[in-house]
């Protein structure tokens, strides 16, 4: 039987179907639910509404549906919580499951290191809360942190601007000031929990096939160097606006570049050499909830 997993987080829900075989991205939907929930400290009711609407179309197709959420959904109150909760059984007849920063973690990691025999560190990053755990054969050290894009873009808004105005070092220092990263060192750094591939085959930035391991979810990659002067290249040269008029989804392109620096952030401190982006998410370590 299939099975559909919906991720909701602070920005990018993801829905993905597995049917006993393989995972396949349905659909990705940019809900600005942290954003948002800051302007008056609830959730804001057109983005409840969307979500709410949303599953319940995948119900006229779907039977088996897993709906969860991270990030700002662990910040509510449990006032909130459950009002929210049990107004989406309520319209849906599913349950809106909270995962744990923790869990969100382990069940990426599981999914993007199936087929690694070397050391790895996997970057989960999101829009408000960012994971990082070194893996080899196990999860050897894991950092969490409640800080992510959305956050930053908080703080340097022009990095949406077609071009950006605040220079690449500015933006990692704020990041390297706030964001806990493993002490362990790791030659390849996996960066999965969103649409990485996606963002480097449609960003212009350079890649080539992934030669580290075979992995279908993971075929391209590119050596630090590359992916700094890429970086780099992405805040001054390469136009945004002109990305986001050409794709299916552009609110998603709006939190680029300050994932950008992030993946910087982390590959500097655990000293990769090798980044491999993915689009792998929880929905390997959830296929059995």
């Amino acid at each position: 039987m299939e099975k559909v997993i919906v991720e909701v987080g602070s920005t990018n829900t993801k829905i993905d179907v597995y049917d006993g075989k393989e995972v396949k991205r349905l659909e990705e939907v940019t809900i600005f639910f942290k954003t948002n929930y800051k302007e008056n400290n609830q959730i804001k009711e057109d983005d409840k509404n969307i979500l709410i609407n949303k599953v319940v179309k995948l119900k006229e197709k779907y039977s088996n549906i897993f709906v969860c959420g991270t990030s700002i959904f662990r910040e509510l109150s449990e006032e909130e919580r459950n009002s929210f909760q049990n107004e989406f059984k309520e319209k849906t007849g599913l349950e809106f499951n909270i995962i744990s920063q923790e869990e969100e973690n382990i069940f990426t990691v599981l999914g993007a290191t199936r087929f690694t025999n070397e050391k790895s560190c996997v970057f989960v990053g999101g829009g408000g809360s960012t994971e990082i755990s070194v893996y080899d054969k196990e999860i050897v050290e894991r950092k969490e942190t409640k800080i992510g894009v959305m956050d930053l873009l908080a703080e340097f808004p022009d990095l949406n601007d077609d071009l950006a105005t605040t220079p690449l070092e500015e933006v990692m220092k704020y990041i390297e000031e706030r964001l806990n990263v493993p002490e362990t060192k790791a030659d390849i750094l996996i960066l999965a929990g969103g649409g990485h591939e996606m963002f480097a085959r449609n960003s212009g930035i350079k890649y080539e096939d992934n030669t580290l391991y075979s992995d279908e979810c993971a075929k391209i990659m590119m050596d630090i160097d590359t992916r700094i002067k890429e970086t780099e290249r992405y805040y001054t040269e390469i136009s945004l606006d002109e990305i986001k008029s050409r794709v299916d989804n552009p609110s998603w392109w709006c939190g680029t570049r300050a994932m950008c620096a992030f993946v910087l952030v982390v590959a500097k401190k655990i000293e990769a050499k090798y980044i491999v982006p993915t689009n792998i998410s929880m929905v390997y370590g959830l296929l059995d909830k």
